[in-house]
C-alpha cells in the first residue's frame, strides 16, 4: 500500500457488508461482553487499541477482554502505554508486593487521567483479587512500555544501587548528573543540545546501562525481579536521552525511537515471564500495523507492525472506534482536562461506515482469509480518527484524521456508536471519587 492510493467516500454497499459481518455485543460493563473474545485465546500477544485516551467504553472493554484472557486462557502480562515506574506501582498492588521506593506519587504528570481513572482502578482491584488465589510465580502483572519517565527512572536506578551495589551508586549519580538538570523538563535538554551547543549525555547513559549489564548474572541471582526493574529503568534513561534529542530532528525519528523502545520492552517481558502471553493496551496508532496507514507511508513504524513481523499469526491486532459522545481530553498539551463533546465522524471515514450500519456495539473479525467480500471492502483507503490526550474539534480534520486501510491495519474492530468519558481520579476527580491511587496503597 502506498500514499498514492486516493481516499474514497464510503461506498453504498460498505455498510451492508459490515452489517452482515457484525457480531452484536452487549454493554462492555457486563461480564457477557468478553465471551465473544475467547477466539483470541490461542494467541501469544493480543493488542487492544483505543481511538482516544479518555473513553470509558474503550478502557472497560479492554479490561473485560483482558480478564477473560487471564482467567480462561493463561495470559499473564498486561503491558500498557504508560511509564514503567508509574505502572510498577499498580503492579506492586496487583501482585501483592511491597511498594518499591519512589519519589512522589504515580501518574501526577500530564495527562493524569489517562491511567489515574476509575476504570483502571476497577481492573487493578479485580486483578489483585484474582492473584490472591495464586502462587506468587503464577500471578499476572502490569508493566509500562513508555519512555517518558526520565526523573523517576533515574531515581529508581540509584535507589536500586544504594541497596544492592552501594559501591556503584556514586558513579551512577555522577553519570546521571549530566541529565538531572533536565529531568523535570527533558524537552529542554534536546533544545540545549540542538541549538545551545551543549554536549550530549549519550555516552554517560550508555556507560551506566553497561555497568548494570556487566553484573547482570550476579544481581539476578540475588533478586531477579528487582534487577529487571533497575535494568529496564536504565534502558529508559538511555532511550529518553535519545528521544528528547530526536524531537528536534523530526517527528518520524522520535516516533520510531519511542515505539521501538516500547516493542523492545514488550520483548523483555516476554522473555522474562515463564509461558509468557501478553495483552497490550495502547492507542490504535500504536497497535495497528503502521504499514497500512499514512504513518507508515511517511516512514513511521509502531508496536503493531513490529509485533506482526515478529509473531505473525500468533499476534492479534484489535482496533476500536466510536462515532460520537464525550471524551476526557485537554485542549492543548499541559492544559486542564475537560469532558469534551466528540463530533460525529466525517462522512469519508471508517467510523462513518460503521455508523451507517445502525448497530450500537459490534465486533467485526476478518482473520483467516475466509471473508473475502469483507476483506475486499475493508481494503480501500478511508480516513480514521485518532484522539489522544489533546482534542481540537475546531481543527478535527487536520488534527485527528489519517488515511488507513483497515483490512491490513487490524485483524478485528470493536465498535461503539456512542461513548462517554472516563472518570478520572486525582486532581480532576469528581466529588466523592477516591483520593488514593492505587487503592489501598
Amino acid at each position: 500500500m502506498t500514499a498514492h492510493n486516493p481516499i474514497r467516500k464510503v461506498s453504498a454497499d460498505l455498510p451492508a457488508i459490515l452489517r452482515a459481518n457484525a457480531e452484536l455485543l452487549p454493554a462492555p460493563d457486563s461480564r457477557e461482553f468478553a465471551e465473544a473474545f475467547d477466539r483470541f485465546g490461542d494467541a501469544r500477544i493480543v493488542l487492544l487499541g483505543e481511538a482516544t485516551h479518555g473513553t470509558h467504553e474503550f478502557y472497560t472493554a479492554r479490561a473485560q477482554i483482558t480478564r477473560r484472557l487471564i482467567e480462561r486462557h493463561g495470559f499473564n502480562i498486561v503491558a500498557v502505554e504508560g511509564d514503567w515506574p508509574d505502572v510498577a506501582r499498580i503492579d506492586d498492588y496487583v501482585r501483592h508486593n511491597a511498594p518499591r521506593p519512589r519519589s512522589g506519587e504515580p501518574f501526577t504528570r500530564f495527562p493524569t487521567w489517562m491511567w489515574r481513572n476509575q476504570e483502571v482502578l476497577a481492573f487493578a482491584d479485580w486483578l489483585r483479587g484474582h492473584n490472591s488465589k495464586l502462587p506468587e510465580a503464577d500471578r499476572a502483572g502490569m508493566w509500562g512500555l513508555d519512555v517518558y519517565s526520565l526523573r523517576e527512572s533515574i531515581h529508581s536506578v540509584i535507589a536500586y544501587l544504594d541497596r544492592h551495589c552501594p559501591e556503584d551508586a556514586d558513579e551512577a549519580r555522577r553519570r546521571y548528573g549530566c541529565l538531572t538538570p533536565w529531568q523535570d523538563e527533558p524537552q529542554h535538554y534536546g533544545q540545549a543540545v540542538k541549538y545551545g551547543g551543549m554536549a550530549k549525555c549519550e555516552d554517560a547513559m550508555v556507560a551506566q546501562l553497561n555497568a548494570l549489564l556487566a553484573k547482570r548474572m550476579e544481581l539476578i541471582a540475588r533478586d531477579g525481579e528487582n534487577y529487571l526493574d533497575a535494568e529496564q529503568n536504565a534502558r529508559i534513561v538511555r532511550a529518553a536521552e535519545r528521544y528528547y534529542r530526536a524531537m528536534y530532528n523530526g517527528t518520524v525519528e522520535s516516533w520510531n525511537l519511542r515505539d521501538r523502545h516500547m516493542f523492545d520492552t514488550l520483548q523483555t517481558l516476554m522473555a522474562h515471564r515463564k509461558d509468557a502471553r501478553a495483552v497490550v493496551w495502547a492507542h490504535n496508532s500504536h497497535v495497528g500495523n503502521a504499514a497500512a496507514t499514512a504513518m507508515g507511508w511517511q516512514g513511521e513504524f509502531n508496536i503493531g507492525e513490529l509485533v506482526r513481523k515478529s509473531y505473525g499469526d500468533q499476534a492479534v491486532l484489535v482496533g476500536f472506534g466510536t462515532d460520537r459522545g464525550t471524551v476526557a481530553a485537554a485542549s492543548d498539551w499541559g492544559a486542564n482536562m475537560h469532558v469534551m463533546k466528540v463530533l460525529p465522524a466525517r462522512d469519508d471515514s471508517w467510523e462513518a461506515a460503521f455508523r451507517c450500519t445502525g448497530i450500537a456495539r459490534s465486533l467485526t473479525d476478518w482473520r483467516g482469509g475466509k471473508k473475502k467480500e469483507l476483506v475486499d471492502a475493508l481494503s480501500n483507503v478511508l480516513l480514521e480518527r485518532a484522539i489522544g490526550v489533546v482534542y481540537r474539534p475546531q481543527t478535527e480534520r487536520m488534527s485527528h484524521y489519517f488515511q488507513a486501510v483497515l483490512a491490513e491495519q487490524f485483524d478485528a474492530w470493536i465498535w461503539f456508536e456512542e461513548s462517554r468519558a472516563v472518570t478520572p481520579l486525582g486532581p480532576e476527580h469528581p466529588h466523592g471519587a477516591p483520593e488514593t491511587w492505587p487503592f489501598g496503597l
